[in-house]
């Protein structure tokens, strides 16, 4: 297994779902989506899950639920337990779409369904400030490595022309940046990425689901 595929094996993993819920089958739905609540708080690594509807009177749920890592996600995915839970709810929901976001899918991006119902659950996305700053915190080390092996391994780069030399740079640079560095950069300030103001105050709670 590659470096890059152990390092997303081991970020936070947020599983999104949207379910469809006949309106006579809401109570019973409810009572279901929390004992399935219930039992993922039994594993490890369980980091929480919510829901939201749709609209008031629509059929479709969108839910989600978060683990430490792929491993206890797949722990509760292929568990004995969640097996026998989704069987009761057989007659209760439909499914219809599974989504799977980590760290590195979408650095910045909160999980969202397609009407961003999913954001009431999730953290805002960090100020385009901070976003900036964790780009330059990855560019500026990388380009100033690949200057200097370039100016070694080829002493005549410095003489091409400017736009030649942007290409090239880019050229070599994107495909390191893009699935390597910046997954590392915003994993190592994702402390400091995703704190919230000191004025915000505002939290959003709900039952969950899984």
């Amino acid at each position: 297994m590659s470096p890059k595929e152990l390092h997303a094996d081991s970020l936070p993993i947020t599983v999104s779902i949207t379910r469809l819920v006949k309106p006579e089958k809401i109570p019973e739905a409810t009572r279901w989506v929390q004992a399935g609540v219930n039992l993922a708080n039994r594993y490890d690594g369980f980091l929480g899950s919510g829901w939201v509807r749709g609209t008031a009177d629509g059929e479709d749920w969108h839910m989600l639920y978060r683990f430490a890592d792929r491993a206890r996600l797949d722990a509760w995915e292929n568990s004995a337990e969640r097996a026998e839970w989704l069987e009761r709810g057989r007659e209760l929901v439909t499914h219809q779409r599974t989504e799977r976001r980590t760290g590195i899918e979408g650095w910045f991006d909160a999980p969202q369904d397609g009407t961003g119902a999913l954001a009431l659950t999730a953290p805002a996305a960090p100020p385009p400030w901070k976003q900036t700053i964790a780009i330059w915190c990855g560019f500026f080390p990388v380009n100033t490595a690949f200057t200097y092996v370039i100016s070694w391994l080829w002493p005549s780069f410095g003489l091409l022309p400017i736009w030649l030399r942007c290409l090239i740079s880019t050229a070599v640079l994107c495909p390191i940046m893009v699935p390597f560095v910046l997954p590392l950069v915003t994993g190592w300030l994702k402390p400091w990425l995703m704190a919230q103001p000191r004025r915000a105050s505002t939290s959003v709670s709900s039952i969950s689901g899984a």
